[in-house]
């Protein structure tokens, strides 16, 4: 009759890394992070988690000293980070041991913590099990024509498409035809966070640019044919490039935030039942993917990006059927606009078949959001219900605690810009002061506390859903 509950967070650079630390906070404050199962977090937001997993007993701690931990971190000048003298350290000794090289990582100071080291902060369940996601994706084609949701845990990496895993310390190594060829040390999960190093600003600034070139033009690259019967093929009809639809294919598909690791999926020949096997019966959601030998088996590595280059979620590990989860707390932190990112998945798992409450928001409601929404859908018990926090300052403006207001000295606290366009936590930040460090924990920690009621109302339901699914 216990609900199984996770939190789904989505990235949001330093945005996602500081904000998360609140929310969890907020939960813990309610006696509530006990009752979370699992935490799924893509570019930023993971950033904490590998924080926070270093420490075995986490979440049975005051949260304050990890806090302040990141708050010292966070305050310092990153510019030093990126010098060659603080990067050969790290990238000459990856090469000498035979790895593709990969991204760096951010941090100030060396760590030699793995992500196989996280099992012992799971091994009595003390915490919840985390989860991190990114893209496999193609070189020269764009994420409308392949890419891979990719699972990271402490036990285990793979596919979720091909319902393919290998141990966590073996991510990295060189694999044929499913059998270890060649064992490389397990990359310390700074390289892991390098991985994800957040590009949203690169990518969205160069897709909204390109398109715009191209509608100018009124020219595509690709179109798609029409219907196909029920004995043929999925195609693209493509055109010929002239020489400036090269260049700008080149440059819509080109992506710097790219990290390469041997595919352990080299040589494990699945392709020939591919098309009819009912193994592979979700995410079948590319192009290249009604070729068979196009699949990822034949790539000699694996080219890993930050989710947000799609969709900035991290809900697909959720989806498995096996982990069978009732009620998901979404925390958004990404930019734009804070529910396009659930309106997106609501779309694609639609698309999928995958049961997923509809979203519906008015145009009037998503300029002024609450502090927090449920959805559910009550005719798709399988469905998960959705508690969505998207990153608004609502009532802290007058509270600074539930129910208790400000005083008017009080109230240049409560200021907490999260959304304009001179907002101090926007993407491309990656040190804030000690003040706006503090607020912005300060504000998604209430948000949470502040919709306790709601939380509960969520849990309830879901409690009930199973008594009544069990009759």
């Amino acid at each position: 009759q216990v609900p199984v509950v996770a939190v789904m967070t989505t990235g949001g650079g330093t945005r996602a890394l500081t904000s998360l630390l609140g929310n969890l906070l907020g939960l813990q404050k309610l006696d509530l992070l006990d009752a979370i199962s699992y935490i799924t977090g893509s570019s930023g937001s993971t950033w904490t988690l590998s924080h926070l997993y270093q420490n075995p007993d986490w979440s049975r701690k005051d949260l304050s000293r990890s806090i302040g931990e990141v708050r010292r971190h966070m305050t310092k000048c990153k510019l030093s980070c990126f010098s060659l003298e603080s990067l050969n350290p790290y990238t000459m000794p990856r090469r000498s041991l035979g790895f593709a090289l990969s991204l760096f990582l951010v941090n100030s100071q060396k760590n030699n913590h793995k992500l196989s080291d996280e099992r012992q902060a799971l091994n009595q369940g003390q915490n919840p099990l985390p989860i991190y996601m990114i893209l496999n994706i193609k070189e020269d084609y764009s994420l409308s024509e392949f890419k891979e949701w990719v699972e990271f845990t402490p036990y285990e990496v793979g596919f979720l498409k091909y319902g393919t895993f290998i141990r966590a310390e073996d991510f990295g190594s060189e694999f044929f035809m499913g059998r270890l060829m060649k064992k490389l040390p397990e990359s310390r999960i700074c390289f892991m966070k390098g991985d994800v190093l957040h590009c949203e600003n690169f990518n969205c600034m160069k897709m909204y640019f390109i398109f715009n070139i191209i509608q100018t033009l009124h020219i595509a690259t690709y179109e798609p044919s029409p219907p196909a019967r029920s004995h043929e093929l999925e195609t693209y009809l493509v055109t010929p490039e002239c020489g400036i639809m090269g260049i700008i294919r080149q440059i819509l598909t080109e992506r710097v935030m790219v990290s390469k690791f041997y595919n352990f999926l080299k040589g494990f020949q699945m392709h020939n039942e591919y098309l009819q096997s009912k193994n592979f019966c979700i995410w079948k959601d590319t192009v290249l993917e009604n070729f068979p030998n196009q699949l990822t088996e034949t790539a000699e590595f694996m080219c890993l990006a930050d989710t947000a280059g799609y969709i900035d979620i991290s809900y697909p590990p959720l989806m498995r059927p096996e982990r069978k989860v009732d009620v998901v707390l979404h925390l958004n932190y990404s930019s734009g606009s804070q529910t396009s990112p659930l309106e997106e998945a609501s779309k694609y798992f639609l698309k999928q078949g995958i049961p997923f409450p509809q979203i519906h928001l008015s145009e009037e409601e998503k300029k002024n959001l609450k502090e927090c929404y449920i959805f559910e859908d009550a005719e798709t018990p399988e469905a998960p219900t959705v508690v969505f926090f998207p990153l608004v300052n609502d009532t802290f403006r007058k509270y600074k605690e539930p129910g208790v207001e400000r005083s008017p000295a009080e109230m240049a606290q409560g200021n907490v810009d999260v959304s304009s366009i001179f907002s101090p936590y926007c993407l491309n930040s990656f040190t804030y002061t000690e003040e706006e460090f503090d607020k912005l924990v300060e504000l998604t920690s209430y948000n949470i506390q502040n919709n306790k009621h709601l939380i509960l109302q969520a849990l309830n339901s879901a409690i009930e859903q199973k008594r009544q699914h069990k009759k």
